[in-house]
Order: structure tokens, then sequence, then C-alpha cells
């Protein structure tokens, strides 16, 4: 019997909606949250339940096409080329069950959603700083955060996984029910299974404070200094995060974005080293609601084109990173450097694939793509940022923080690469399941 290769054969199962090129709505469905990638996907469901998901991946598997699940496309690549895009944003349900301290979450849910719904309890779950953007992508990619210095990354929270595998089979996993995926789920990215629901741990947070402090960009040195003076001896309570800003018609700026899982008062105490910096046009810090975090950053809630790197850093001492951060940064908009240390460097035995995070911060360059000269000026200046950190990159990066092109062999060692490709190969070798990052290649 000849396998079934027309999509008109699959959209006769669906629920939801699928879409090829040429329907009024496709363009539109094709299209991820980073506009400055160009998905060229053969077809596109939207997904209405965990049964289309299972459908959709059969079908592929029997007609040789590829999968590529995406919820609001934030860390789209351009991998999903040549795919059937499936788009998870329908199963967007969120449950906390406040005395597990626990949430269940669909596929297509953002951090929004499970943040309106744990932070009546007291409780939190370990966003980044940015509540537009998917729980599935971030959790599955590492997730680092605000709360990541004292409970670690969002990956070693899962308690369990909703997949739908590559022959199309929906299943559980966890820590007894398949350990080997469930250990490569949590870290490495979706190119594996489909996922789609996660069960979450929250965090109580009885006080959370934050807010930022902006000085001129001449002050850049000073500030610097001071942050390093800081981190050295912050608290894993305290994330402190320091960015190079030069918006087009803007003044140049250096912002200190800080989070404290505390009181303001101490979050104020703590900061008060900077106090010593003059010319600070702005200085916020405050109670902060869980439900409101991305407030401290203010990041973009509409789609944008941008581009971006990143690059964990061995430390923040040398002249490298001190000539970055004092000079212009054009033609990108922001170099933002992170504090990480604390429980990111202490995964317990339950850690899933990406393991410890060693290095005390990460450098994010990210700068706006929406013509094409531009986009090529701020390609060619981001590539540029790993030779002028020579010595101060360590090489790796959580697969969160892999830019397009780069490969997941970034973001592991050797031999837990190996592993994971060996369970691709095995789990999946006619390569139906496509993630943003694939294992192989």
């Amino acid at each position: 019997m000849t396998a079934p290769t027309s999509t008109e054969t699959l959209a006769d199962t669906l629920h939801g909606r699928l879409l090829r090129p040429g329907d009024d709505a496709f363009a539109r469905a094709a299209t991820p949250w980073n506009l400055a990638v160009r998905q060229r996907v053969d077809a596109v469901v939207e997904a209405a339940d965990a049964d289309d998901v299972a459908a959709t991946v059969r079908f592929a598997r029997a007609a040789g096409h590829a999968v590529a699940a995406q919820s609001t496309g934030h860390g789209a690549t351009g991998e999903a080329d040549g795919t059937i895009l499936l788009r998870t944003g329908r199963l967007d349900h969120v449950e906390v069950d406040r005395a597990a301290r626990v949430a269940r979450v669909g596929a297509g849910a953002r951090w929004a959603d499970v943040q309106a719904a744990a932070a009546p309890h007291g409780l939190t779950g370990l966003l980044g700083s940015a509540p537009g953007v998917g729980v599935a992508g971030y959790t599955l990619g590492g997730g680092l955060g605000w709360f990541s210095r004292v409970f670690g990354l969002a990956a070693d929270h899962v308690r369990s996984i909703d997949v739908v595998d590559a022959e199309g089979t929906p299943r559980t996993v966890d820590a007894t029910r398949d350990p080997d995926l469930f250990w490569a789920l949590r870290g490495a990215g979706g190119d594996l299974a489909v996922v789609t629901a996660l069960e979450l741990g929250l965090e109580p947070v009885p006080a959370f404070a934050g807010g930022r402090t902006v000085w001129p960009a001449r002050r850049a040195g000073e500030v610097l200094a001071v942050y390093r003076e800081v981190t050295a001896a912050a608290p894993r309570e305290l994330s402190l995060w320091l960015s190079r800003v030069e918006a087009p018609g803007a003044p140049a700026v250096v912002v200190l974005h800080a989070a404290f899982l505390g009181d303001a008062a101490t979050a104020r105490d703590l900061l008060s080293p900077f106090a010593a910096v003059g010319d600070a046009v702005a200085h916020e810090i405050g109670p902060v609601a869980l439900d409101a975090v991305g407030g401290i950053t203010a990041d973009p809630t509409d789609p944008a084109a941008g581009r971006s790197r990143a690059e964990l850093l061995t430390g923040v001492d040398s002249g490298a990173v001190e000539h970055l951060f004092t000079s212009p940064v054009a033609p990108l908009l922001m170099l933002q450097l992170r504090h990480l240390g604390g429980a990111l460097a202490e995964p317990g035995p339950g850690a899933g694939a990406l393991g410890a995070v060693t290095e005390p911060y990460l450098l994010y360059g990210f700068g706006l793509a929406f013509e094409p000269g531009i986009s090529t000026a701020v390609g060619d200046r981001l590539a540029r940022l790993t030779h002028d950190l020579d010595g101060v990159a360590s090489g790796r990066k959580p697969v969160t923080f892999l830019a397009p092109g780069e490969r997941a062999a970034a973001a592991f060692d050797a031999p837990t690469l190996a592993r994971l490709q060996d369970l691709k190969r095995a789990r999946d070798p006619q390569g139906t399941v496509r993630g943003n990052h694939p294992l192989l290649g």
C-alpha cells in the first residue's frame, strides 16, 4: 500500500486547521515572532489538541516529511524550511496545584499565562525576562532567567513531559518512564519529540523586588567597575544584568537591571555601591509582583526583526570586556552582561542534558535587522564578538542562546553530545522531528 502524501489526507483528520501556500492565512501562520527569520515551510498545522499533533507526526513519518513545532517562534532559526510547521499556540492551558507547587502547562502557553495563574498563590515559574516567550521552547532549551541563581535552570524543574514521539505515539516521560528521553528533552531542545504539555515545579517567593538604574554612556567604565565588585560578592538571591544600549534617536546609556528574591529595602542596600557613580538619570528599585516580572527589562512584546549572539564568559575582569563595554556598540542596539553562578553551577542528580553552567557571566548582543543592509552589518558585528572576547569566552552556551546557524554541538561537551546524537539516531532515524538546533548535522 502506498503511503499517503497529499496534505488533503491530513486535513481530514484534524480538529484544527491546515494551511498551504496560497491560502490567505498561510504567510502569517508561517511567520515566527522573530521577523528576521524567513521560514519556507511546506504547510502549517494549527493544532487544536494533542490528537492533532499525533496525527501530523504520523502523517509526516508516512509521507517522508519532517515536522517542526513552534508556539511563538521566538527561537526560530530557519531550520523549519521544508517541513510541516506545527503551531501549538492553541494548546495553552495552565493549571496550578497550589499544595503540590506544580503547574501543568500546555505546549502553547506563554510565561505570562503561568505567572498569572501562579502569582496569586505566592508561587513563580522559572521564567526569563520576557513573559511573552513560550514556556515549552524556553524550558526545553534550558531556561535561564531572573531566578536561576537561586533555583537553577527551568529545565531541571520539569516533573514530567507529555510528548508525541517520532512514530506519532503520544506518551508521558519522566524520571522513571523513559528516563533517557526525559533527560535529553530537558536542555537539548525539541529535536527528539514534539512536546504537548509539561508539568513544572513552582517555587514559593514571599517577597520580590527589582527595577533599573540608568546612566549616560560616558559612565560605562565606572558602572562596570562597580558591577564587578558587587557581583563578586552578591548573594545568590540577587541577579544583576548590565546593558550598554544605543537606541536609534536616543542618547547612549548604561542600564543596570536588578532582581532580588527578598524585600526592596535589602535590595537597595545591596545596590548601594552604585550610588557612587554620578549622573544617574533614572533609579527605580521597589517591590515587583510575580506576574509583573517582565516590567524589569520591558522587553518588546510585538514581533520584531532582530539578530543576536551570546557567549558564556569565564570572567569580566579582562581588558576585552572593558573595551567592549566602554566603546560604541553600533550597529548593535545592545550589549548585555548577565551575572550567573549560584545554583546554575551546582546541578543536582536529576539535572537534564545541559548540566552545570559553570561560567559566571554571559554576554548577549542584539541588533535590529529590519532591512538587509542593517541585518548584514549587525551580523558582521555579532560574529566579531567571539574574536573580541578571545580568551574570555568559553565557547559553549545554552541551547536557548544559540543563534541561527550555530549547531547544538556548541551547547554540550563531547560525551553529552554523543549520547544525545545516539538517542536521535535510535528514536528518530528518519528525521521526522526537527528542532531549532538539530542534534545531527
